[in-house]
């Protein structure tokens, strides 16, 4: 009966409310679509790391693990394409793919700081539209809340004696659209602050593989 009379309260709204309702609404839909796909993306970025590293550990000639990280061409993890840009930058390769001129391991070191930098971008790029949900749908519910408060109040004027029971339905309606805005803002929040932290992780695991790689790198300059 409860969730019949909040029906019944926003088919009664004026168009301005439902208008907000519906704004907020599409914005919650493209939230959860966002916060979904975007988990999505980070988990299997985690695991492709989680890979990379035991093939990285149980490898320990260089070229060996280029020329199989190369032969997966477009198929590619992150942190595939940070080590292929590294080795590549580091190596000019021949006919023969075993014999090789070393580079400047500092120009290798930069190349795969901008790769890993590119990858962070990608994952991130999207959460900077659940920020903006989140801090602005409930400024949206609140505009609309107004709004059908303050026509609420303009219709009383044409009536002699103001009771709850006229007043009422029109504040119900108008405090629904703070409700709407409420229910967008508080999952785009959380789950921001969540998707931003584990972007953050991930990030810090390409500077460290990054670091690893030029120490390597540079070892084998001096070889």
């Amino acid at each position: 009966m409860d969730s019949l009379s909040i029906f019944s309260l926003i088919l009664s709204a004026g168009f301005v409310v439902q208008m907000v309702m519906l704004i907020l609404i599409l914005m919650s839909i493209y939230s959860w679509t966002l916060i979904l796909s975007k988990k999505k993306i980070l988990i299997d970025t985690n695991k492709n790391i989680k890979l990379f590293h035991q093939n990285f550990s149980a490898n320990i000639d260089l070229e060996k693990l280029a020329y199989q990280t190369l032969k997966k061409d477009i198929n590619q993890s992150s942190m595939e394409r940070i080590f292929s840009t590294g080795f590549q930058e580091l190596t000019h390769t021949t006919s023969d793919f075993n014999q090789v001129l070393i580079i400047d391991a500092e120009r290798a070191y930069r190349v795969m700081n901008t790769m890993a930098n590119n990858e962070v971008n990608r994952l991130d790029s999207g959460l900077s539209i659940l920020a903006m949900i989140a801090s602005s749908s409930p400024y949206i519910g609140l505009f609309g809340t107004v709004w059908g408060i303050m026509h609420s109040f303009i219709g009383l004027a044409s009536v002699k004696q103001a009771t709850v029971a006229i007043v009422a339905p029109g504040i119900a309606e108008a405090l629904i659209a703070t409700a709407f805005g409420l229910f967008a803002a508080i999952p785009a929040t959380i789950a921001y602050n969540r998707l931003i932290s584990q972007v953050e992780s991930i990030n810090n695991k390409y500077t460290a593989f990054v670091e690893q790689l030029f120490v390597l790198f540079q070892r084998q300059n001096r070889q």
